[in-house]
């Protein structure tokens, strides 16, 4: 069994040097993150990982995913600290907030933003108190616990992105939020018949009601453990990926398991034995895929920790004589 391991471009893995390290490290393909950058947009980060994967006589995979219909704060010119128990503003003039949330906004509703790691409680239609502080930066994604707000598939961005996406090199593409097959159906007629696999990303309760009907439909499922854990509660959610994975086997689709593999790693060189005992068992339920995000886009260690994902991985295959 061959392993797919991806790691998340972004300024800490920029160089071709470092993507080189990566690649060397183990690294089979590289993700971009559509939300904060277009495909043209992200030329520097591109050229760099074809010029690693030259080097290496490889040609790197690219897999990009979708905005969605993921909801996201919208653009700061600077970092915003939020402190715990102050009052922040919501919409113009405060924290930028899609329309759509604003109207649905009402006293006591749960904001939690960045993959959980702030959060906000609603006091007024456009106001909140910070319940969990920290840095935010710009287009973070927003949960809300128990409340879903229906919005296109794909955005124009998204669709223009995926019409070229075959000239930048992409391989695949992860569709954010996917609630339905009508989603990947959707993902499938913005690419025109290119020859790149589709990802059912599984975050939210609707994704995860849905599964039985993207398992046919999708090349890869995609268990998003950051807004699936956060939309659906964080002490089910082992037991929702392990749920998951299960249904995957059953129905001989791919799944690929993300968000948080090595978190510490951003910070130190080496990963908890927590880190690595949550990779071993995410390859003996049968993953065939496995990602770093902040890890490699923003953390201080990048080629280390691919080289941690693929050590953690390579034992769990040899446990299982593979």
């Amino acid at each position: 069994m061959s392993m797919e391991l991806y790691g998340t471009l972004g300024p800490a893995c920029a160089s071709a040097q470092t993507l080189g390290r990566m690649l060397d490290a183990g690294m089979t393909g590289a993700r971009l993150n559509l939300s904060h950058t277009g495909l043209a947009g992200a030329s520097e980060y591109l050229e760099a990982l074809f010029e690693a994967g030259r080097s290496r006589g490889v040609r790197p995979e690219l897999l990009i995913d979708t905005q969605g219909p993921e909801l996201r704060t919208g653009a700061l010119d600077k970092p915003l600290t939020l402190t715990e128990g102050e009052t922040v503003k919501l919409g113009p003039g405060g924290l930028p907030l899609p329309g759509a949330l604003l109207e649905r906004l009402e006293p006591g509703l749960e904001l939690l933003l960045d993959d959980a790691r702030l959060a906000l409680e609603v006091t007024a239609r456009d106001r909140a108190r910070v319940l969990r502080g920290g840095v935010l930066g710009s287009r973070k994604g927003i949960t809300l616990e128990g409340l879903e707000i229906e919005t296109e598939p794909l955005t124009g961005a998204d669709r223009e992105n995926l019409k070229h996406a075959s000239d930048y090199g992409v391989t695949a593409v992860m569709q954010s939020f996917t609630r339905s097959a009508r989603d990947i159906e959707a993902v499938r007629g913005a690419l025109g018949g290119q020859d790149i696999r589709v990802f059912a990303k599984v975050e939210s309760k609707s994704g995860l009601a849905a599964l039985p009907e993207l398992l046919p439909v999708s090349d890869m499922i995609v268990i998003a453990r950051g807004d699936l854990g956060s939309s659906c509660g964080l002490y089910g959610l082992p037991a929702m990926q392990k749920d998951i994975a299960r249904r995957c086997r059953e129905a001989g689709t791919p799944f690929m398991v993300v968000t948080q593999l090595l978190w510490s790693m951003q910070a130190q060189p080496v990963p908890t034995r927590a880190e690595v005992s949550d990779i071993f068992n995410a390859v003996l339920d049968g993953a065939s895929a496995l990602m770093l995000t902040n890890e490699t886009a923003a953390g201080g260690y990048p080629a280390e920790a691919m080289d941690a994902l693929k050590k953690a991985a390579a034992a769990a295959l040899e446990y299982l004589g593979r």
